[in-house]
């Protein structure tokens, strides 16, 4: 039986030396499936490294995505910051183009002084005139994917996430399990409330297929502090009832781990994969 869910690092594996652009020989040999590039904090590939990791992911069969950078805000109300949101957004989609990346993902912003629904209307505004910037540079081969955040101050809850992917052809959600464990000061507890959120996104966006991110959380009551390891029990969410929750309403995957140990967590949540299929 093929695996229908498979499993990667955020970045570059714990032991690995290397250019992050050549790290899919490496990932592949530990018998992992999905890389998520990381340009978090500044996009510094350029399009002859993106064109070698294109050719690397697919000789290895890595299923390729692309991690943006943390200054997006899609809901600022500060002009010099959405021209510099789109301009970021802008590049993402270029760099995607050439690495192949099948998947943009992206933080989409603060509320800062706004209500929820003023700064959800701001960040479609700005969606908007990004689509409209890559429309005419002839960018197309793209699909950003705003994540769930982890801070109750961050624009990105579950239902927003939604909106903003049934808003746009070109918007796949990332579901960050542990973002949503933490904004929601430990919501997400048992199998029930997996299958809460997957019978969501499976209704309100007809999909059965998940790009994911993954990790044990540490929060306080304002949301994300730290994240920890899988096997670090004091801190949820759980990864068994994550994977049974899948297994069960039979979900395709992709499972970016966040944890310290990036690819060594990752090969550890298949593992617990495995034993249930």
């Amino acid at each position: 039986m093929k695996n229908k869910v498979i499993f990667g690092p955020a970045g570059r594996p714990i032991d690995y030396k290397g250019p992050g652009y050549k790290a899919c020989d490496y990932i592949a040999g530990e018998g992992l499936g999905a890389y998520e590039y990381q340009g978090g904090r500044g996009l510094r590939i350029g399009e002859k490294s993106s064109k070698i990791l294109k050719e690397n992911s697919i000789k290895n069969n890595i299923l390729l995505s692309l991690h943006g950078p943390y200054f997006i805000n899609l809901a600022s109300l500060k002009e010099k910051t959405i021209n510099n949101t789109i301009e970021l957004m802008f590049k993402s989609a270029q760099i995607a183009e050439w690495m192949g990346a099948y998947r943009i993902v992206f933080h989409p912003g603060y509320y800062g002084s706004n209500t929820n629904s003023v700064s959800l209307s701001i960040a479609i505004e700005t969606v908007n005139k990004i689509f409209k910037n890559l429309e005419e540079a002839g960018i197309k081969d793209f699909t950003f994917s705003p994540e769930t955040t982890g801070k109750k101050s961050q624009l990105g809850n579950l239902d927003e996430i939604i909106s903003l992917c049934k808003e746009f052809d070109k918007f796949e959600p990332t579901i960050d399990f542990a973002h949503l464990h933490a904004r929601n000061e430990g919501a997400v507890k048992s199998k029930d409330d997996y299958n809460s959120i997957l019978s969501k996104l499976e209704n309100e966006l007809e999909i059965n297929t998940l790009h994911c991110h993954f990790t044990r959380i540490e929060y306080s009551a304002s949301g994300e502090k730290k994240h920890h390891c899988l096997d670090e029990l004091d801190y949820g969410p759980s990864p068994k009832l994550f994977l049974e929750s899948l297994v069960e309403n039979d979900f395709k995957a992709t499972i970016i781990c966040e944890s310290p140990l990036l690819d060594k967590d990752a090969l550890n949540l298949k593992k617990i994969y495995e034993g249930l299929i």
